[in-house]
Parts: C-alpha cells; sequence; structure tokens
C-alpha cells in the first residue's frame, strides 16, 4: 500500500515552517537555540539507555528545516524521517518477495507479515502528525508507540525462529527514529498546572 503523493517532503516542510511561524502555545516556541539538535539529542539519550545519540544527531540534520525549529518541529522532523524510513523499507520487502529462490517459506512469510506491519507503520504515523497538530500529544505518543512497536514485531518473527533477519538495520533505525520522536514530544508537552490547594 502506497502513501498518496499528498504527503511528500515538501509537504511535510510546509507543515514544519508552520509549526516554526506559529506558536502552540508551549514555551519552546519563544526561542530556538541554535544548537538545540545537539542538546535534544543529548538530553533524549540521557534519558533513556535505548535511543542513540549518535544517530539522533546525525538524522535530524538530514532535514534542513530543523536547524531553525523548535521543539514541536523537532517532534514533526522525526516523525516525517520515520515516514520515510517505513516507505523505504516497505519497497525493500517487496523487492526482498520478489526474490523468493534466496529465502524459504518461513522467511517469505515473515517478509510479508512485516510488509503489512510497516503499511499500517505508515498510515499511523501520518495519522499522528496530524493529531500532534492538533495539539493532541497524548494521543501521538500512543500511536508512535505502536510503530515503535511494529518494528520490534517485524524483528522478532526472524529472531524467534534463528532467522537472520534481512531488514534488521531498516527496523533499528525505524525503532530509534520512533524512540527519538516519542522523546521530543515529551519534551515539547507543556507542564500541567499546578493545583492550588484550598483551605
Amino acid at each position: 500500500m502506497m502513501l498518496p503523493p499528498s504527503f511528500s517532503c515538501f509537504s511535510f516542510t510546509l507543515l514544519f515552517l508552520f509549526l516554526i511561524t506559529v506558536p502552540l502555545g508551549t514555551s519552546s516556541t519563544l526561542r530556538v537555540p541554535e544548537d538545540i539538535i545537539d542538546q535534544t539529542c543529548e538530553k533524549c539519550a540521557n534519558q533513556s539507555i535505548i535511543l542513540s545519540y549518535g544517530l539522533c544527531s546525525t538524522s535530524l540534520p538530514v532535514i534542513p528545516v530543523s536547524h531553525s525549529a523548535n521543539l514541536e518541529g523537532l517532534a514533526l522532523v522525526a516523525m516525517e524521517l520515520a515516514l520515510e524510513n517505513v516507505t523505504s523499507t516497505m519497497a525493500t520487502i517487496e523487492k526482498l518477495l520478489l526474490d523468493r529462490a534466496s529465502f524459504d517459506n518461513f522467511a517469505l512469510g515473515c517478509l510479508a507479515d512485516c510488509l503489512e506491519l510497516y503499511s499500517d507503520a505508515a498510515w499511523t504515523i501520518v495519522n499522528s502528525i496530524g493529531v500532534f497538530l492538533s495539539g493532541n500529544y497524548d494521543v501521538t505518543r500512543t500511536w508512535m508507540s505502536s510503530v515503535m512497536e511494529a518494528a520490534s514485531t517485524c524483528q522478532q518473527g526472524f529472531t524467534e525462529r534463528g532467522v537472520v533477519s534481512p531488514l534488521t538495520q531498516e527496523n533499528y533505525n525505524l525503532f530509534q527514529l520512533c524512540g527519538i520522536a516519542l522523546c521530543i514530544i515529551h519534551l515539547a508537552t507543556p507542564a500541567a498546572p499546578s493545583q492550588s490547594t484550598h483551605t
């Protein structure tokens, strides 16, 4: 299943520019530090032993608008990178499925399962972006977590039977990018107002 042409990098860039120029009501929109990418990746790596600072700090700058983005913009950058990973991996899986002579029936079944997982993940990311733009960060985190789980499920389908997965790097990258997106969304989430006690 392919994504509609409307979900292009140009369309996402427009969304990023929207976030940079239109505040979402959080303090991160007031000032954008020049080294926000490095600072954010360092925070995320320090908060989670499973997140790679190296992958974060080298992946986010690939999208040019990330250099002038606020936290909300960086979250969208991470989600776009995750979506690009998903669509690229889907194309890879489809090619692998055509090379039936190189895989046994079990491996082919795992690839078919992964294709379904990634197809669902693509639409989940697209929907997550829309929900994120509406300001519903909780739902966005839930949906992006499910994409993160899809990468793990795809990988486990091979490893449970002792088969080397041809998608190890793709699954790792998607897992990491989703984790980075989740971390940045958490950092961008406005703090809940404190409730004063009445005596």
